[in-house]
């Protein structure tokens, strides 16, 4: 891993100090677990569930609107066509989702920071899509471009992430039609993590694979999968023309889609959690089979966002058991069918990076890590029910990560774990803190927070009483004071400044 100084050696506490306090830009490899994944369904409840999502697509059908060329592939493969309705007759779509990989290598320019998605890996990427950003000084605001290049920077500090994500904040101060040429340009040279392509049209996706055909080189792109993009499917059933447009450029570019239903429990699913992973099955079925005959073997991934609404509000809610059960569910349903699985968070209601953002994100991202989820989008920064990326959240959220990896660890049984040395040395009424064992291991025995305080009263009182929000603001300002860009071949970000700056000349700016 790159990093912009060696720590040298020397002894002493200053020594020490200073070697803490090097700016690192190390980047924890993807989680590769070593813990079992948690099985809520039996396999006879499985089966109920996957015939009732042959049922659905059999019977009941899904909905290709505005889209010829989609209801003509449908027609050729098998399926009844009337008008927008395909109705894919039993085992059509899981025979189709075959094709598909169970598991795929997304590339980074940086070749160290490749993932791979799929198997028992889990890739963690940042917050998408909210309008609105927040921090402690400017309060709730509408976003621009200048806060999606700090996100970038902030995921590309962050260790415990491995992916640099998609639209990390939406910068409404650049026309609709031409933000895309800027996030993916600086997803592009302020990060050399793996990131995602535009979806909001079909010939955005193709700027996309452009830009990584002068990123890559185009042979590289055809050959390889350099970007993992999301296509969210409008539950119930509905799969509109934009959306699957993207898809195709993607899919028959060799790039990977997530197909993910957006499933509001109540109000785009059915209230009981059997219905609403009938639905989600079915729709994922029908997303994926599409992206196979479009190309076979084109990467994708299993998706279910999932959540709740309260009943009394119609506000939807997050961390909740019954999204638990059914990420649980969808999980046990992914591996069945062999493929990579999406869902969880840091997904929360709260206003504010407070205790109900904590408790709720803590459930949402422990779900995660228990269910078996491989690529895990929003994974820090979320606030609002998704409508805000929050600064400090985001660093709360992206330190919290940490303690996934080594939760995913599971429990080492070597000589060295089992410690028997230790506790002979030690032996009745005495303390470790002194021992062989310990001075060998306490550098990696356990988890440290970069972030959370754990000094005493005295000192913490000393210090001016910070609570987690205010630390996360100075952590946000370290983090991007710290910051020096990836190196990049002159050439190839000379390439990627002109295709910019000759799209966005290309047609006027429109804001709708």
């Amino acid at each position: 891993m790159a990093e912009s100084a060696r720590r040298g050696r020397g002894g002493g506490g200053a020594a020490r100090r200073a070697a803490r306090s090097a700016v690192s830009f190390e980047t924890a490899k993807y989680i590769e677990r070593n813990i079992p994944n948690f099985e809520i369904l039996n396999d006879e409840a499985l089966e109920i569930i996957e015939r009732n999502a042959d049922i659905v697509l059999e019977e009941i059908g899904v909905n290709f609107p505005d889209n010829p060329e989609a209801l003509e592939l449908w027609r050729a493969a098998g399926a009844n066509v009337t008008g927008d309705r395909v109705r894919i007759p039993r085992g059509l779509a899981r025979e189709l989702c075959k094709t598909a990989p169970s598991e795929y290598t997304q590339h980074a320019r940086n070749p160290d920071r490749n993932v791979v998605i799929g198997g028992r890996n889990l890739v963690l990427a940042p917050v998408y899509g909210p309008p609105f950003v927040r921090d402690a000084e400017g309060g709730r605001r509408y976003a621009t471009m200048d806060d999606f290049n700090k996100f970038v920077k902030l995921g590309y500090m962050s260790k415990w992430l491995h992916h640099s994500g998609g639209t990390v904040c939406e910068p409404t101060d650049v026309p609709v039609n031409k933000r895309h040429l800027d996030m993916l340009h600086a997803h592009m040279t302020l990060s050399d993590k793996p990131f995602m392509g535009s979806v909001t049209e079909p010939s955005r996706a193709q700027d996309s694979v452009d830009m990584c055909k002068i990123l890559f080189g185009a042979d590289f792109v055809q050959q390889n999968t350099v970007m993992t993009s999301l296509i969210n499917i409008n539950s119930p059933m509905t799969f509109d023309d934009v959306m699957m447009g993207a898809l195709k450029v993607f899919a028959e570019n060799n790039q990977a889609a997530v197909i993910s239903p957006f499933i509001v429990g109540g109000a785009m699913a059915p209230v009981s959690v059997a219905g609403t992973l009938t639905q989600v099955l079915a729709e994922v079925m029908a997303g994926i089979a599409y992206s196979q005959l479009i190309r076979k073997g084109a990467p994708v991934i299993f998706g279910a966002f999932v959540t709740s609404i309260d009943m009394n509000s119609g506000a939807p809610t997050f961390g909740t058991p019954e999204a638990a059960h059914i990420t649980y569910g969808a999980g046990q349903l992914a591996r069945r069918m062999k493929l990579p699985f999406r869902s969880a968070g840091s997904f929360c209601g709260s206003k504010l990076p407070d205790a109900q953002a904590a408790y709720e994100t803590a459930n949402s991202l422990n779900m995660g890590l228990l269910s078996g989820v491989n690529f895990m989008l929003h994974a820090c920064g979320w606030l609002e029910g998704g409508l805000v990326s929050s600064f400090e959240k985001f660093v709360m959220d992206a330190d919290q990560l940490g303690t996934l990896h080594h939760l995913a660890r599971g429990i080492e049984m070597d000589e060295n774990a089992q410690a028997l040395d230790a506790i002979r040395e030690v032996g009745p009424g005495g303390h470790y803190l002194g021992c062989a064992h310990t001075q060998a291991n306490f550098k990696q025995a356990f988890w440290k927070s970069d972030l959370l305080d754990y000094k005493p009263f005295e000192t913490w009182s000393d210090e001016g009483a910070r609570d987690t929000q205010t630390l996360a603001t100075a952590r946000v300002e370290k983090l991007l004071g710290d910051y020096v860009q990836p190196p990049m071949d002159p050439a190839i970000r000379e390439a990627l400044d002109a295709f910019v700056a000759e799209r966005k000349a290309a047609e006027p700016d429109s804001f709708m």
